[in-house]
């Protein structure tokens, strides 16, 4: 309802985050496709407030200029020196309207897997209850860390004491403090310009709003949630990969609630704005990242990684890593296949086995189905490329377009030196380098005439385990003809000897010998 709508949603984003030891800022780590701030943006935008600011302080810079791409439209604060979540709250104040009424919501930009309804549903239960303040509690087994949760006679919350100021009996309390909270604005104003920083980390808390609420009679109550992981922030990176971990979960487990059948979640990583069609298989190994779209009926995996990659419906996708790329409706990528920007398969293609494409646009039904560069390249309908071709679109100073037309055929093993154009219906012999344009209808052969030379092993290799080879086979060659010529001269003389009143070739011999004699006597 339209009267629930907080006026204001303030995330605090301008901690240093030490702990996670590194040179990114702890809200610009990422998990499940965003940033840690931009969850925080959406979750706060997801309330519809009339105004949202994000506070700044550390890598000021890099961090507001991420926010204003992620949301164009929330207020940039920036915190001065004074440190404290108190001074924070007071600075997005004066960055928005002076004269705000209503219900201010704080939030942190290192809560990754606070929702929307949870949200909403605090600033339902402030509105109901019209409370000044209202803080979300969660109770943890181990609250080290967190500020407790003081609870007066009444359960209503009589204070927040940090850790490092609360006395074993409060370290004892298991109800903890969130630092999420809806404000009545008008008391936040006043009581943060009472809050000081007289406290062990010298900081201005915005915990002591509660207290000064507390003793004006104001009424300050807790909002207990049971999902522990939307109150969980990030301070290292174990608990980085601790909540990626559970975001991932839970995204992939909405995925097969919607109808996608994942067969292994565990090896399964879905970033939080990729969207599954019904039926889709995704297997074990897949990462589908960004803002990927997958159709129904797809097949997806094993052991892939698309990233912004749009897959139409009934689509197969195996074995591949993809960016930046299309597939249309019914096609087949895979295995082995590595989609680079620009890439547009059309309804029914083929992008087969270790195949790379970058800008190309392949047609309907066309085929790359091995071994083969496309790059920056138009495929047309139809078309089939053989195994082995490489468009040669890159001359060291420019990039050259190659255009293959529809129902064109371009040989295995082929090189098309762009810029090219094979008209439709055209034919590349295999082996061929095509460096001339062919026209519809034309078969393009460059190939030079095969010449072999007898002996060149032999002079050129003597010695070596190629002219041993060579030898033998020659050798085995000269035993496998002489076997054949007695073989055709047996069967001759079988032959002959088959034939009515045939002598052997023994008899023949003994006749002659005997005319031999008699002649001579004579």
């Amino acid at each position: 309802m339209s009267d629930l709508r907080p006026t204001a949603v303030i995330v605090l984003a301008a901690g240093e985050g030490t702990r996670m030891k590194s040179t990114t800022p702890k809200v610009l780590h990422t998990i499940g496709g965003r940033s840690l701030v931009a969850h925080a943006i959406r979750a706060a935008r997801g309330t519809h407030p009339h105004h949202l600011a994000v506070v700044v302080r550390h890598e000021r810079d890099r961090v507001a200029e991420h926010v204003s791409q992620v949301d164009p439209d929330a207020v940039v604060a920036d915190q001065d020196e004074v440190k404290g979540t108190g001074r924070a709250v007071e600075c997005a104040l004066e960055a928005l309207p002076a004269d705000l009424d209503g219900t201010v919501v704080v939030t942190y930009g290192d809560v990754p897997l606070l929702t929307s309804e949870t949200l909403a549903g605090l600033v339902a239960a402030h509105h109901a209850a019209g409370n000044a303040v209202t803080v979300i509690t969660a109770t943890l087994d181990d609250p080290t860390g967190y500020g407790r949760v003081l609870r007066d006679e009444a359960g209503d919350v009589a204070a927040i004491v940090e850790q490092k100021d609360a006395d074993d009996e409060q370290r004892a309390i298991r109800e903890v403090n969130s630092g999420l909270y809806a404000f009545d604005v008008t008391v936040l104003r006043e009581a943060l310009a009472e809050v000081g920083t007289d406290n062990a980390q010298g900081e201005k808390y915005l915990t002591d709003v509660i207290a000064i609420a507390r003793g004006r009679g104001l009424t300050v109550r807790a909002h207990l949630v049971a999902d522990l992981w939307q109150t969980e922030g990030v301070n290292d990176k174990v608990q980085l990969a601790r909540l990626g971990a559970e975001l991932n979960r839970r995204t992939v487990e909405q995925a097969m609630r919607d109808g996608a059948i994942v067969i292994d979640p565990a090896t399964t990583w879905i970033d939080a704005d990729v969207t599954i069609g019904p039926d889709t298989v995704v297997r074990p190994g897949t990462q589908i990242h960004g803002a990927s779209t997958i159709g129904r009926d797809c097949v997806i995996g094993p052991e892939t990684t698309l990233t912004d990659v749009e897959v139409g419906d009934g689509a197969s996708v195996v074995r591949t890593q993809a960016e930046l790329a299309e597939i249309g409706p019914g096609a087949t990528v895979g295995p082995f296949s590595y989609l680079r920007p620009g890439t547009r398969l059309g309804a029914k293609g083929k992008i087969g086995g270790f195949v790379e494409t970058k800008n190309a646009v392949i047609g309907d039904g066309a085929k790359v189905p091995h071994l083969t560069y496309c790059g920056d390249a138009t495929i047309g309908e139809g078309a089939n490329i053989g195994a082995g071709t490489i468009f040669a679109n890159y001359d060291g100073v420019t990039k050259g377009h190659t255009t293959v037309g529809a129902h064109s055929f371009v040989g295995s093993n082929s090189v098309v030196v762009a810029p090219r154009s094979i008209g439709d219906g055209a034919y590349v012999a295999a082996g061929s380098a095509v460096v001339s344009d062919v026209a519809p209808g034309q078969l393009a052969v460059t190939r030079a005439q095969q010449r072999n030379i007898d002996g060149w092993v032999a002079r050129r290799r003597a010695g070596t385990k190629t002219d041993e080879a060579a030898r033998a086979a020659r050798a085995a060659d000269a035993r496998a003809e002489a076997r054949a010529d007695a073989e055709a001269a047996a069967e001759v003389e079988a032959a002959l000897a088959s034939e009515p009143g045939a002598v052997s070739s023994n008899d023949r011999l003994s006749t002659d010998r005997t005319t031999d004699t008699k002649d001579a006597q004579r």
